[in-house]
């Protein structure tokens, strides 16, 4: 098995084009989105002018939350029929199931820093283009000497920080957490060796053989580090998203 320089496996590479490498990052990222398209296609098959179905029911009231987050967070002018809601809700449905799909097995794309980086360069693309949209060229070069001009390195730090840190920010718990139940089912694996070898006879090699200490425990954790920590974690990569753009909206 082959790695590329995050930890994913290569799974398929191809000379013929240039060396474009395939790795499981890349296709459990295709298979979230297709996730993602196919609920989307359900909640949304045979819409009607007044919901009567729980299908639509359940769509309209996810765009409703989507669009009062944006308003409260982007301001009211960004809230419906523009690009924003569905790159937010795109892109929290697609860092949840990212990540959450390591509870299936799955190399999770999240724990594959090349994922974040590439969100957060989507992310500093917009922040420059509504800078560049409320105060026009002079504007963006003169927010670089405010308030005083002797910060200009700071800024221009701060200006590229500001991505750099969102995405390691994600990258970092979610791959923690990997880290640290894979640690954990080790530990959990040598202590249960340790106690049930203790046992005197064949029934204590016998036992010390099974890690008993791994059912159920390891189970706990996962609630946090999988679940809890998974769907917190996009929420925050989505409001830091819509806090940054609004305020470079707003000049």
């Amino acid at each position: 098995m082959s790695l590329d320089v995050h930890g994913a496996r290569i799974l398929l590479e191809i000379p013929a084009l240039g060396g474009i490498v395939i790795t499981e990052t890349v296709v459990n990222t295709w298979i979230v989105m297709a996730v993602i398209i196919g609920l989307c296609l359900f909640l949304t098959h045979n819409m009607q002018v007044h919901a009567r179905t729980k299908r639509q029911i359940i769509a309209e009231f996810i765009v409703k939350k989507v669009n009062a987050m944006i308003g409260n967070n982007m301001g009211k002018r960004f809230e419906k029929g523009g690009f924003y809601p569905p790159l937010i809700a795109a892109i929290m449905s697609l860092s949840a199931l990212c990540s959450l799909s390591s509870m299936i097995g799955m190399y999770a794309p999240t724990s594959d820093l090349s994922t974040l980086l590439g969100w957060a360069l989507m992310v500093f693309v917009l922040i420059t283009y509504n800078k560049f949209r409320s105060g026009g060229v002079l504007g963006y070069i003169k927010g670089y000497f405010e308030p005083i001009p002797v910060l200009l390195p700071f800024n221009i730090i701060s200006e590229f920080a500001t991505p750099l840190s969102m995405a390691f920010r994600h990258f970092g718990n979610i791959a923690s957490g990997s880290v640290i139940t894979a640690l954990l089912y080790a530990a959990l694996a040598a202590a249960s060796h340790g106690l049930l070898s203790l046992i005197p006879g064949a029934v204590g090699q016998l036992l010390a053989q099974i890690p008993i200490l791994q059912v159920g425990i390891p189970a706990v954790f996962s609630v946090y580090f999988d679940l809890f920590s998974s769907l917190l974690q996009a929420f925050i990569f989505c409001m830091l998203t819509m806090m940054y753009i609004g305020s470079a909206a707003e000049g």
